[in-house]
């Protein structure tokens, strides 16, 4: 399987001594590969539209979500549309979020204001499907209560880089974003979310030495379903199991599951 459309772009992963360029058209086909590898009756329904809002260039968001759209589109998953960061200040294509059934956010303190922030704030109450990703609990600078008042969560900043071993909680084992979900190791630093809101479940932990903290959970706020993931380094992205889990909670919010 060959995806000419992606050759040109890069993913970086960096190892203790040198930094390597990995094309994320090898990320784009081992996703497409393993989202076709659901066996049928596996298969999460289609969430009929989803809107990519993308502006995180520190996790390479743009890079990531592309890639990850290939795993929805060619697996027949869903059909996306772009909201992609052209400057702190510009996020075209937030038009898009009209239409979606569900969005994706993962953007990092963008400074958009005016009708541009209140396109995001509408959808946001609007009770459609709402997944964050990493940096989206400090994703709009000029909206930095979304983590709390939209996710539920309680950023406090992050840990140093170690790796992070992903374990299911056991009481939410039989949720259908887990399902095909196994546990893994994120190479991504451990976000510190000490006191989360009580009406979340908490899907999955992050554990390092001598500290443990949720990294995946789901609420329901303005009748929407949303999930909230603090993982979602590049390298996750290469992850069977943070993979599915996304896709999971992609149909999951869009209504599907």
């Amino acid at each position: 399987m060959s995806h000419p459309d992606l050759t040109r772009r890069k993913f970086f992963v960096h190892s203790a001594h040198k930094t390597i360029g990995v094309s994320v058209s090898l990320t784009a086909m081992q996703a497409c590969d393993m989202a076709e590898g659901f066996a049928a009756e596996d298969k999460p329904a289609v969430a009929r539209h989803v809107c990519l809002v993308s502006g995180s260039p520190l996790y390479k968001s743009d890079d990531s979500l592309a890639a990850f759209q290939k795993y929805l589109e060619k697996s027949g998953l869903a059909k996306c549309s772009r909201a992609f960061r052209k400057s702190d200040t510009e996020l075209p294509g937030l038009g898009n979020l009209e239409a979606c059934d569900c969005a994706i956010f993962f953007t990092r303190r963008s400074k958009i204001a005016g009708e541009s922030l209140q396109r995001v704030q509408k959808f946001c109450r609007s009770g459609k499907g709402i997944v964050g990703l990493r940096t989206a609990s400090h994703g709009f600078q000029e909206w930095l209560a979304m983590d709390k008042e939209v996710f539920g969560g309680d950023y406090q900043g992050h840990y140093g880089k170690e790796p992070v071993e992903v374990k299911i909680v056991a009481a939410a084992k039989d949720h259908p974003i887990l399902k095909g979900v196994e546990p893994f190791t994120s190479k991504g630093s451990l976000y510190k979310n000490p006191s989360i809101a009580k009406d979340t479940t908490v899907l999955l932990t992050g554990t390092i030495p001598g500290n443990t903290h949720p990294v995946a959970w789901t609420r329901t706020q303005h009748n929407a379903r949303v999930f909230y993931t603090s993982l979602g380094a590049p390298e996750d992205f290469e992850t069977p199991g943070f993979l599915r889990l996304l896709a999971n909670a992609v149909a999951w919010a869009g209504g599907a599951l």
